[in-house]
């Protein structure tokens, strides 16, 4: 699948950040991949580049369980600058919680657009994509 979109990881795993930004390299789903070990390092990214909507990503595939931002916290203070990006970016909550409060949690926040049980299969993988493009 070619394709020119950037795809950021949120996530402290570092073995799951090799494993998926080996698949995403794998299957050609992005022309530039981000990786961030807490919601802190990328909101500052985030902040860093409101003024060139390009460097930032098109799709955020995003841990909840990480030290000194976790997930939700990370979606607060990005709801307070979404105004300000300048682009449509997708976020998808990649977690291996299966606690229902977690899902529940992340499905009230209108700005994720699905939540992923980990491990995230190429097959999903493909599916966000496409479902970037066709929004």
């Amino acid at each position: 699948m070619q394709n020119f979109y950037n795809i950021c990881i949120i996530d402290d795993d570092s073995i799951y950040q090799y494993t998926i930004t080996k698949t995403i390299r794998a299957y050609n789903l992005a022309n530039d991949i981000m990786v961030f070990s807490d919601g802190e390092e990328a909101l500052d990214f985030f902040i860093k580049n409101l003024d060139t909507s390009e460097n930032l990503p098109d799709i955020i595939l995003l841990d909840i369980n990480m030290p000194i931002m976790d997930g939700y916290q990370f979606m607060d203070e990005y709801l307070k600058i979404k105004p300000r990006v300048g682009k449509k970016i997708l976020i998808y909550m990649v977690s291996s919680s299966v606690d229902p409060n977690d899902i529940e949690k992340a499905k009230r926040i209108g700005e994720i657009s699905d939540y992923i049980i980990k491990p995230i299969k190429p097959g999903e993988l493909i599916s966000i994509v496409s479902s970037f493009q066709n929004n």
